[in-house]
């Protein structure tokens, strides 16, 4: 589901797109947005505090289809206010609890997604190093 979450829309949208064939999606429950509060703890026995508030989109839906072995319900709950990307992961996430359909799933769609995903921590990761600033050095200059 954390794959899921964290995928760009347009690349859940093209998996579905390619998805065949396809379930009979019937929606439960949204997508709809709303806020959650974010909560901190100082170090890991510190006392709680609210450190703000996020918003976060969920989707409850059913799925239905012959190639299923019984109809499967399938949630999400997406960081943000996008409703396509919280619906889209939740039929994925319905998809992958149908035991002959769990392997595609992780196979066609999860496991290229993290992959991007990876790629795309990567690259943040080495962006953000090369901004690196050594102060020690910094101050070995001055005395």
């Amino acid at each position: 589901m954390r794959t899921l979450a964290g995928a760009e829309r347009a690349d859940l949208a093209a998996a579905w797109a390619g998805w065949q064939p396809k379930p009979v999606v019937h929606a439960i429950r949204g997508p709809e947005a709303g806020l959650v509060m974010v909560r901190g703890r100082i170090d890991a026995g510190g006392a709680k505090f609210n450190l703000g508030e996020a918003t976060v989109t969920r989707a409850t839906v059913r799925l239905q289809g012959a190639t299923l072995a019984a109809d499967t319900l399938g949630s999400s709950y997406v960081l943000g206010g996008d409703l396509e990307h919280a619906r889209l992961a939740a039929v994925f996430d319905g998809l992958l609890l149908d035991g002959g359909l769990r392997e595609r799933v992780l196979d066609e769609v999860v496991a290229p997604l993290a992959q991007r995903q990876s790629a795309r921590d990567e690259n943040r990761y080495v962006e953000g190093r090369s901004t690196l600033v050594d102060f020690f050095t910094v101050a070995r200059e001055h005395q």
